[in-house]
């Protein structure tokens, strides 16, 4: 019997860097959005519901562009990751209009998801290797357990021509992820240079050096995780709710080193696409053209399903 899998696509995201809302920026010949070839690969190897989590004044949008494409190839359901989604007795600065983060995300699905599931960022290009790998991994764990996995990527194969990008570095050990540096990675003079947002000094990184696009496969086990770290990460920054993030690779590394949950590395050679500055749009533009005349795609993406 197939085994239910949930595609989670966060797309809360304020896309400040970018200028709008990227998640709607054709990429296709034919406008198709990068989400768009997201739901097509999940759909192919396997996943059988995504859940779109947005603003709830992006809906109306979010729906009429990208929601009516899939509905009628997998089953949608819309989320609302909103600042009010917190426990009971915080309040968020009225100041504040950027969602918590990406646990808080996660955790506005609770009611949604009660099979294994993968989460992706909406503006991200993955690649179909990842989803089979993923998939693969999905169909074979206890839905009840604690084991947790992450599509891992070479770092060479998740550069920005036009920029540093966000990269959390993963330090390995058998197999499974023992702790993430969070990073800004960018080439600089053909090597490629990982500057840590924490205290430790810039370095080198090796092509290969396995790296988090924040590709996470996990269990409804989470959802008890992130409550019941919620209250802690509200009260050690109740000085700085302004801006303050409750970020899932941070709530990852809490249960790694608590020896609470282990997160296998599943690695891709995939190269991922995305426009983190409005000059990746064409070269986004141009590896998904090349694509298509690889026979990975069809020219008109959903051709097949009309």
């Amino acid at each position: 019997m197939q085994k239910d899998l949930t595609l989670v696509i966060m797309a809360a995201g304020m896309g400040n860097r970018f200028g709008g809302l990227k998640q709607i920026e054709a990429m296709g010949p034919n406008d198709e959005f990068i989400i768009d070839y997201s739901i097509y690969d999940a759909i192919l190897a396997g996943f059988t519901k995504i859940i779109f989590i947005i603003k709830k004044e992006n809906f109306e949008i979010f729906k009429k562009t990208i929601g009516s494409r899939v509905e009628d190839k997998i089953k949608v359901e819309y989320v609302f990751q909103e600042l009010n989604n917190i426990p009971q007795g915080y309040t968020i600065p009225d100041e504040r209009q950027k969602p918590l983060g990406t646990a808080q995300a996660i955790l506005c699905c609770k009611e949604y998801v009660q099979t294994p599931f993968m989460i992706i960022n909406a503006d991200d290009f993955y690649g179909r290797d990842a989803y089979f790998k993923a998939s693969e991994y999905l169909k074979t764990v206890d839905k009840e357990g604690t084991d947790y996995a992450m599509v891992a990527y070479h770092a060479k194969n998740t550069l920005s021509e036009n920029g540093a990008a966000k990269r959390a570095i993963c330090m390995i050990e058998n197999n499974h992820l023992v702790d993430l540096i969070e990073s800004s990675v960018e080439r600089k003079e053909n090597k490629i240079i990982a500057s840590p947002f924490s205290n430790i000094p810039a370095f080198e990184i090796e092509e290969n050096q396995t790296v988090s696009m924040n590709m996470l496969l996990f269990t409804p086990t989470i959802f008890h995780f992130i409550e019941e770290n919620f209250l802690n990460f509200l009260t050690e920054n109740k000085e700085n709710l302004l801006t303050a993030e409750y970020l899932i690779p941070d709530l990852l590394q809490k249960l790694i080193k608590g020896k609470k949950a282990k997160v296998k590395i599943l690695e891709t050679t995939s190269t991922w696409y995305g426009v983190t500055y409005k000059e990746d749009k064409e070269s986004v533009q141009k590896a998904i053209l090349q694509l298509i005349t690889d026979g990975i795609y069809p020219e008109k993406l959903w051709s097949k399903y009309e």
